[in-house]
């Protein structure tokens, strides 16, 4: 059986064909905590964008929800020598590591550290340049939005997930135009993960790009200017 995908004509559309969805379903939102001057539901809810591709989505999103904007940068722990093998990624001081990738291809401890090391030091440099010195947008009980271009195995939302988590996120949203049915249902039974929302499910799945007409590299600068309208 085949489904066919919709075909959005850039990540804005995507963005706002993303926001009909999360209006069509209540958004879960965290408690508010007593004595806080916290009292509209927008106050309450975080988006984070994964960066790259995700922010421009993310901030059409946010803009509709009048909610906070915010990046989050999500690395690949590529094997020494052979980057092209993922051994894991990380976020916000999160990792994660795909079973026993690094010792299957003969990864040691120290040289896992090492790749850590680095690729935590880029994250921490690009989120710093992207918020242009701005303090990181608190999640820590609130409602959080992640927000990508779209997923295909699920992995780099896997440590996002990981990220919010351990930040104190009240509640967690992962919102995508774009994934295939096993992407949706891992998240979906994920007891961390209070709401899944997806505009576009095609069947077979082959690839994020292919729901998308423009589907251009997104670069620092966009990133950049995005961040600058929170």
């Amino acid at each position: 059986m085949s489904r066919r995908a919709e075909v959005f004509a850039d990540r804005q559309a995507a963005g706002r064909a993303l926001v009909e969805r999360l209006h069509s379903a209540p958004i879960p939102t965290a408690p508010i905590p007593s004595g806080s001057n916290e009292g509209q539901p927008h106050d309450r809810i975080v988006v984070l964008g994964l960066a790259r591709g995700g922010v421009p989505v993310a901030r059409v999103v946010a803009d509709a929800l009048g909610a906070s904007l915010d990046a989050l940068v999500v690395r690949k722990l590529g094997a020494p020598g052979q980057p092209e093998f993922a051994m894991g990624a990380l976020a916000a001081g999160q990792v994660i590591v795909n079973d026993d990738v690094p010792r299957r291809l003969g990864v040691s401890p120290e040289q896992f550290q090492e790749v850590v090391d680095r690729e935590e030091a880029i994250r921490i440099d690009r989120e710093h340049r992207y918020r242009e010195g701005a303090e990181p947008v608190v999640v820590e009980g609130k409602t959080v939005i992640l927000v990508d271009d779209g997923m295909a195995t699920g992995s780099t939302m896997a440590v996002a997930l990981r990220a919010v988590g351990a930040s104190g996120a009240g509640a967690v949203v992962i919102a995508v135009p774009t994934a295939p049915d096993d992407a949706i249902r891992r998240f979906t039974a994920d007891p961390a993960v209070d709401a899944v929302v997806c505009v576009s499910s095609p069947e077979p799945f082959h690839a994020v790009g292919l729901s998308y007409r423009d589907f251009h590299q997104v670069g620092d600068d966009e990133v950049t200017r995005c961040l600058r309208l929170r």
